[in-house]
C-alpha cells in the first residue's frame, strides 16, 4: 500500500519527540503506537538517520540505533519540540471558528465549540487579537433577510419569501419551513421545505426580495431531509428553473452523470437526449463550448442561438 509523502512526514515529525522520551522502547511497541509494521518503522528510522541540521556533517545528523530490537535516538533535540501554531495562524483559526460557531444550521456545533475551547486554551495570546477581528462573509444588503431567517430557525416559525426567479424574470411568493442557513463560496443560501413545491429547495439569499416571519409553526415535515455537509451538490432542481434539452454524442454522455437531470432518452448511434433544469441558463452555452461539438441545444431555441453566438465569438478570436 502506497503512503503519501505528507502522511509520512507528519508521522516522522511526531515520531522524533515520542522516541526521544522513550529511549530503548521495543521496535514492536513503537510500531503499534504509530499503527505501522516493524518493517515500515525501520524504513522510517533509516530515513531519520540521514536527516538533521543543515551542513550534513556527522554531528548534524540524527543518530538512530535499533539493531538490538530496541530504539535509541540522539542528536534530534532541534526537532523534538512539539509542533506549535504561529501567532497569525492561531488568530486566524480562532476567528474562523468563532464565526462558524455563530452560523445557524451548523450540523455539529458541539464539535466546533469544543475545538474553539481547546484552541483558545492552547493559544491564549491569540484570543484577544482574534476577538478584535470581524469576518465578512458577504452578507451586505442581505443582512435583514438573514436576521429574519435566524429568528425563524430559533422560534421554529414559518417564513413567507418573495423570491426572484431569473429564468422567468418574475418574483414568486412561497411559504417555507427553514432547515438551515449556509454559506458556500461567499454566497448565503436558505435550505427549506417549500410548501409550494412540496419538497426541499435551496434559495439564494441575494434573490430574496422579502422575508416575512409568520405566526405559524415552521417545523419541517419528517420527509424533509437536509443534504449532508460534505455533499457538494448543494442545489436541487426546481419547477421554477428553466427546462433545457440537450442532445449529446457518446463522448458527451458524462453530462447526464455530472448534472442532476430530469430525464434521459437513448438516441441512435449511442447519442443521448438529456433534459435538465437550470436556475441560471447563462452557463449552458459555455457547457456546449466545453463539449466541443459533442452536444447541441434542442430547446429552448433562444438558448441555442446564444450558444451559436458564443461559438462564433470564440472562433473570431482565432
Amino acid at each position: 500500500m502506497s503512503v503519501r509523502a505528507t502522511d509520512r512526514l507528519s508521522r516522522l515529525l511526531a515520531m522524533v519527540p515520542w522516541l526521544l522520551n522513550r529511549q530503548g522502547v521495543p521496535l514492536d511497541e513503537a510500531a503499534r503506537h504509530f499503527d505501522i509494521t516493524e518493517a515500515q518503522l525501520v524504513k522510517d528510522l533509516e530515513l531519520l538517520f540521514v536527516c538533521g541540521m543543515p551542513g550534513h556533517m556527522p554531528d548534524d545528523l540524527i543518530e538512530a540505533e535499533w539493531d538490538s530490537g530496541r530504539v535509541y535516538l540522539d542528536n534530534a533535540e532541534a526537532i523534538s519540540r512539539p509542533l506549535r501554531l504561529a501567532p497569525d495562524e492561531a488568530i486566524s483559526l480562532i476567528a474562523g471558528l468563532r464565526t462558524l460557531a455563530e452560523l445557524p444550521g451548523i450540523h455539529d456545533r458541539r464539535a466546533v465549540e469544543s475545538a474553539l475551547v481547546k484552541l483558545s486554551a492552547a493559544a491564549q495570546d491569540a484570543v484577544g487579537a482574534a476577538s478584535r477581528l470581524t469576518i465578512d462573509l458577504g452578507v451586505g444588503a442581505a443582512e435583514e433577510t438573514l436576521r429574519t431567517a435566524r429568528e425563524a430557525l430559533r422560534l421554529r416559525r414559518r417564513l413567507r419569501l418573495r423570491y426572484v426567479v431569473p429564468a422567468r424574470d418574475e418574483t414568486t411568493e412561497r411559504d417555507v419551513d427553514l432547515m438551515r442557513v449556509t454559506n458556500v463560496g461567499g454566497r448565503w443560501y436558505l435550505e427549506a421545505w417549500c410548501h409550494r413545491a412540496e419538497g426541499v429547495r435551496t434559495f439564494r439569499v441575494d434573490r430574496v426580495a422579502g422575508a416575512e416571519l409568520l405566526d405559524v409553526d415552521g417545523t419541517p415535515p419528517p420527509d424533509a431531509v437536509s443534504r449532508d455537509a460534505d455533499d457538494d451538490r448543494l442545489f436541487t432542481p426546481s419547477e421554477d428553473d428553466l427546462l433545457v434539452t440537450l442532445d449529446v454524442e457518446p463522448r458527451g454522455r458524462w453530462v447526464a452523470e455530472y448534472y442532476p437531470v430530469e430525464s434521459t432518452e437513448e438516441l441512435a448511434g449511442g447519442r443521448l437526449r438529456v433534459a435538465l433544469r437550470v436556475a441560471n441558463p447563462r452557463w449552458v452555452p459555455r457547457l456546449i463550448l466545453r463539449l466541443g461539438g459533442a452536444g447541441r441545444i434542442v430547446s429552448p431555441p433562444e438558448l441555442a442561438d446564444q450558444a451559436v453566438a458564443a461559438a462564433r465569438a470564440a472562433l473570431a478570436g482565432y
